[in-house]
């Protein structure tokens, strides 16, 4: 039995990458009775026919699924915005964010474009984000800045780019590995925002080892399908205040007493991310009644 992970999914045929090789497979009957979704990056055996095709006959165990977008197996996250056109939205930042944490794989934020932002707003930003503990690359897919550090974080990994439309995640790709020739759009003046140029989640073999999704942007950071007493797990920055917190159930917002609360009033946690997650939960009618 032959083994490989499928980079790409296009009209119920399934590529299936193998250390020399792309095999074009179909999924074998039962698995369509099962109504069994496959995507990409699972991790499949495939019986190989007499043309050179293949039949998907087991799908191993998933061992990571990211909802959106919808990839299995994926390691990390490499969620890209832009220094500068278009400019930085720290609450569609931290939407992001929460969408990655409740993936619960590890979180690298990729600040491209660094040759157009201003340095000493974008230098406070990242050190906010680093003192919260994630790990923040500063990059630019113009000038080369920082590409060989966002390189060696991609290598030997399953990653998958995310973030807005028109911060250049195509155009980082492109710039880490010439040859991928990844379609790239500009930024909208009228809108403010980029065109989607990625049409389909596809995963891509990198030179150094690893691989990589591209995927289409979001101009918005929808957060529907996470629970009311879940969202505040997914703020690194408050579990350790939550100790200080009169009630477990606190979701700190109404409630006295406090701890979280107090660690912003006290400046041990960032006021904006604090107001963001304020936001987040009114967007998303978390407040439960009775506080």
């Amino acid at each position: 039995m032959n083994q490989g992970i499928i980079i790409k999914a296009y009209n119920s045929f399934y590529y299936v990458q193998q250390p020399d090789a792309v095999v074009m497979c179909t999924l074998r009957g039962r698995f369509k009775k099962e109504r069994f979704s496959l995507l990409v990056g699972d991790e499949v055996q495939f019986s190989l026919l007499s043309d050179g095709k293949g039949v998907i006959e087991t799908i191993l165990p998933r061992r990571s699924l990211l909802k959106r977008p919808l990839v299995a197996n994926v390691e990390q996250v490499i969620l890209t915005f832009a220094a500068a056109s278009p400019d930085i939205s720290r609450l569609l930042l931290d939407r992001f964010l929460v969408l990655a944490e409740s993936s619960q794989l590890d979180i690298v934020l990729c600040i491209n474009k660094s040759e157009l932002g201003c340095a000493k707003e974008i230098g406070a930003l990242t050190e906010c984000y680093r003192q919260i503990g994630y790990k923040v690359i500063e990059v630019s897919a113009k000038t080369g800045q920082g590409l060989e550090e966002l390189r060696k974080t991609l290598s030997g990994r399953v990653s998958v780019f995310s973030g807005p439309s028109g911060v250049g995640k195509s155009s980082l790709l492109n710039a880490l590995q010439p040859g991928l020739n990844l379609m790239t759009g500009e930024v909208s003046d009228k809108i403010g925002r980029g065109k989607h140029t990625t049409r389909h989640a596809e995963l891509m073999p990198l030179q150094g080892g690893g691989f990589v999704v591209d995927t289409p942007g979001f101009s918005l950071a929808e957060i529907t399908d996470i629970a009311p007493d879940e969202l505040r797990h997914w703020f690194r920055e408050f579990v350790e205040e939550t100790a200080d917190c009169r009630f477990s159930s606190c979701l700190h917002l109404h409630e006295p007493a406090c701890g979280v609360k107090n660690a912003v009033a006290a400046g041990k946690i960032d006021a904006l991310r604090y107001e963001n997650y304020v936001a987040i939960c009114n967007e998303n009618k978390v407040t439960k009644k009775g506080f």
